[in-house]
């Protein structure tokens, strides 16, 4: 665990950039620190591993205080992963991985195999390897500098903004690809963001920090969405916060109907019992996979045109996707009504919006039961303690 014990960082010039602060960082976890401009989350970070000395307050690793070691092992034992990779422009993709390694004396050909291993990890083609950084994209560099970083295998992992100068859609794929790793390596990742959806999205726990580097709520983010602490946390969560916390219910429990799904070799028999059931129809090809909707009554059986057809939208995987994927899909179709895929792409059902509003009101009332569930579990554990000690 990494402990942050009222830790201050004031500059020569008086200002206060951290004021405070004290943070327990599970182990094993992503702990997200979020928060608008100037509110001391790159200063935290740059603290754990003394690029940034505090003024006042002590970091303990583990338990042990980490000005107790020399710098540089300290450093070494943590993965850094900042903004535009900051790789180095004169080595190759395979040097650039290897380069902590080498620092701590393996030899060249242990430091390539490695970097070799963890190319293949992040999601990087071994062809890239005698590659230099500027023949990269941009998410392939930072997909580099995951690497790198994870090189010598260090427990911690810090990681200032490191997806913030992509697209959006590269973006996304190498938030998927960290919690692919984090679920197979399990390390102690620090990760500083200003966007709320990327730190709802990747924290097991997500600390929420105000300008002048004070905690306003540290929370997982659940919690965070469902119960923010003041106004300040509220705003920053922005208005949609309540569609933010759909991202944490399943999509197990929808009412997908089948019926309305037809191919476009169906039968006079299978239209019209699909027809019977839903405004609309979604057709599908021969192996399943939707492709456009329509209504019943522009198909014929036997010469179902698909040129005509509404588009589908994009869909959901049933069971695995979120309510808060569902209901977008369905937001975002044509007809309301949004299309449930297996892993492979194919139509299993549609549901509407009214039937994905039924689920999301269920879902808020069976956390509310659990709450209070757990509100009432914990009174009486808090009444058992005070009979122990009453006289």
């Amino acid at each position: 665990m990494i402990r942050i014990e009222s830790v201050t960082k004031r500059y020569p010039d008086g200002t206060v950039a951290v004021d405070r602060l004290s943070l327990d960082i599970p182990d094993r976890s992503i702990t997200v620190l979020v928060g608008p401009s100037g509110c001391g989350k790159t200063t935290t970070l740059r603290m754990i591993n003394r690029m940034v000395e505090p003024s006042e307050g002590t970091i303990l690793i583990d338990g042990v205080d980490s000005r107790q070691q020399p710098v540089n092992t300290l450093r070494r034992s943590m993965g850094y992963v900042i903004q535009n990779a900051g790789l180095f422009q004169h080595r190759t993709i395979l040097d650039n991985i290897a380069t902590v390694p080498r620092l701590l004396g393996w030899g060249r050909e242990k430091s390539r195999a490695r970097a070799r291993e963890l190319m293949e990890r992040v999601g990087l083609d071994g062809a890239l390897a005698k590659r230099y950084p500027y023949q990269l994209s941009g998410g392939q560099q930072q997909r580099v500098g995951v690497a790198r970083a994870l090189a010598a295998d260090p427990p911690v992992l810090l990681m200032d903004e490191p997806f913030s100068a992509v697209d959006p859609v590269v973006r996304k794929g190498l938030q998927d690809e960290l919690l692919r790793i984090q679920a197979e390596l399990g390390k102690t990742i620090v990760f500083v963001t200003h966007d709320i959806d990327e730190a709802v999205k990747l924290g097991t726990m997500v600390a929420v920090m105000r300008t002048g580097g004070h905690l306003a709520q540290f929370a997982p983010p659940a919690e965070l969405l469902s119960h923010p602490a003041d106004a300040f946390v509220e705003d920053f969560l922005g208005a949609d916060r309540g569609i933010r916390r759909l991202s944490f219910f399943p999509s197990a429990d929808l009412d997908l109907l089948p019926g309305p799904i037809v191919s476009v070799d169906a039968t006079a028999e299978q239209l019209a019992a699909a027809s019977a059931d839903a405004p609309y129809l979604l057709v599908t090809d021969p192996e399943g996979r939707p492709l456009g909707w329509s209504e019943p009554h522009d198909l014929t059986a036997g010469d179902i045109a698909t040129h005509g057809l509404l588009p589908h939208g994009r869909p959901f995987v049933a069971g695995t996707d979120s309510l808060r994927a569902a209901l977008d899909c369905a937001v975002l179709s044509p007809t309301g009504w949004a299309v449930a895929v297996d892993a492979d792409g194919r139509a299993t059902g549609v549901v509407s919006q009214q039937s994905i509003g039924e689920a999301i009101r269920g879902a808020h009332a069976r956390g509310h039961a659990q709450e209070h569930a757990q509100g009432h579990a914990q009174g009486r554990r808090e009444d058992d303690e005070v009979r122990k000690v009453a006289p």
